[in-house]
């Protein structure tokens, strides 16, 4: 035996589950090294936010919604609540916080910490994703991991932007980078004990999706264009629509 007491047919998922680390971290990593433009990357961000619920997460839900029985009216109710609540959240904490001079400008550093902790929950279910996809074939398993190393870039980039535009330091912003570099690992490692029903992804799924569809459209891109709208920050968020949609045609 080459690799004793270690299954070796987990040596490529576990592989791919490491790689998303990195290709987490890089991507927080980038928008940490050009915050001093932090305008032009929050307009980068608001379109790849657009991108993943338009081109990942929609047609993931349309699939399970007809694998799994589920009625779509309770996939849409999970959206809903999932883009009100975090509303309703970022506001209670702005007028929990009104007496600050930081609420003229509409930012807290609580509000970047509860949307990073969101993605973190969502680069947990990435990892899962994977492990899922390893388990159903080798080669179903590669595209899912290919697709979730790709975006996960992106995925350390939100993370680190949103930290950021709420007035959280650099040090804390690494920090909650470091989490969820580390999530998509740790839902690949616990997904291979615990079973996660479908109904239950499914609703997650769409909770998501309303609370990026709103961070990305109600809070991300109203700052990226707060000091002065130009073409520039236009084409990036154009930009980074069109780069989901080619990750998700090639996965």
């Amino acid at each position: 035996m080459i690799f004793s007491g270690l299954n070796a047919s987990l040596i490529s998922p576990v592989a791919f589950s490491v790689i998303t680390f990195f290709s987490t971290y890089l991507g927080g990593l980038f928008a940490l090294r050009f915050r001093e433009k932090i305008h032009f990357v929050m307009a980068f961000a608001a379109g790849i936010l657009l991108g993943v619920v338009s081109f990942d997460i929609f047609p993931e839900l349309f699939k399970l919604t007809a694998s799994s029985g589920i009625e779509p009216i309770y996939v849409m109710v999970a959206f809903a609540i999932g883009f009100i609540a975090f509303h309703v959240l970022e506001k209670t904490i702005l007028i929990h916080y009104s007496h600050e001079s930081e609420y003229a400008s509409h930012k807290h550093p609580d509000v970047g910490v509860f949307s990073s902790l969101a993605l973190i929950a969502h680069s947990f279910m990435d990892g899962v994703s994977i492990a899922i996809g390893f388990q159903i074939n080798f080669l179903v398993g590669l595209f899912v991991a290919i697709a979730v190393i790709s975006h996960d870039f992106t995925d350390g980039m939100n993370t680190v932007t949103l930290m950021i535009a709420h007035n959280n330091t650099a040090k804390k912003a690494k920090l909650f980078l470091l989490f969820d570099a580390l999530a998509p690992v740790a839902g690949f490692l616990i997904s291979y004990f615990i079973s996660f029903p479908q109904n239950f992804i499914t609703l997650y799924l769409g909770f998501f999706a309303g609370f990026i569809l709103y961070i990305g459209a109600a809070d991300i891109l109203p700052e990226a264009h707060s000091k002065k709208s130009s073409l520039s920050l236009v084409g990036l968020t154009i930009l980074g629509v069109m780069l989901i949609f080619a990750i998700t045609r090639f996965e």
